[in-house]
């Protein structure tokens, strides 16, 4: 499994990397004005800063939502760097979109999907990941998790090669639980990565073992 961080704060992409198991990063407009990035051209500058840090993986959105704007926008995210996988919303357009790019060799991620058939559209454009939104299903009393095995189900039925990228991951139970699914990538804050590093047996073995320690040598 991949572990993609969502944010678009360098200090927590820097810290997630020198973990160790970062494999890439997802950005949003909403994360972007979270960090008080404003203006295209520091939009275009941050998306670099984060490709500078990374080796691959920095998922960039497109804002327009009619074909010709997400082409245009797509095409000069794409120019950025290499590591740029181009973000397409999951509607009409952005299904010819998803086509569009990538037979021009772009790598993309279908974003907002929520539903099979979505994720099928999806795969069929071609799209390099596909992004089910989990804890926004989970908030309107749907089952998320449901629609991740179901579209790794389909995909494994037919041989797509489109990535199942679990997006809006709350906490830790979400990614082990899409792990046991089989979702190829999963995105989440940095919290819930580094909270895979707790339990309260580590704690207290370590400390026994410091405490023998200390003594065998006092």
């Amino acid at each position: 499994m991949k572990f993609f961080i969502d944010t678009a704060n360098l200090d927590d992409i820097r810290e997630a990397h020198d973990l160790g198991v970062l494999d890439g990063v997802t950005t949003n407009p909403s994360l972007m004005a979270k960090e008080g990035i404003k203006g295209q051209e520091n939009v275009i500058a941050h998306y670099k800063a984060i490709c500078d840090i990374v080796e691959n993986n920095v998922s960039a959105e497109v804002i327009s939502t009619d074909f010709e704007g997400m082409i245009r926008e797509g095409l000069e995210l794409a120019k950025i760097d290499d590591k740029i996988v181009v973000k397409i919303p999951m509607i009409r357009d952005g299904v010819k979109a998803l086509k569009y790019l990538t037979n021009e060799g772009i790598r993309t991620n279908c974003t907002l999907v929520f539903s099979p058939g979505q994720a099928l559209l999806a795969a069929k454009a071609g799209a390099s990941y596909v992004s089910p939104f989990i804890g926004r299903l989970d908030d309107i009393s749907t089952d998320g998790l449901e629609l991740i095995a179901q579209i790794v189900h389909i995909y494994q039925n037919y041989g797509f090669g489109t990535e199942v990228l679990a997006a809006s991951i709350r906490h830790t139970m979400h990614l082990i639980q899409c792990a046991e699914i089989g979702a190829d990538v999963v995105t989440c804050p940095l919290n819930v990565i580094t909270s895979l590093l707790n339990h309260p047996l580590t704690d207290q073995g370590l400390e026994k073992f410091l405490a023998d320690h200390k003594k065998a040598n006092s």
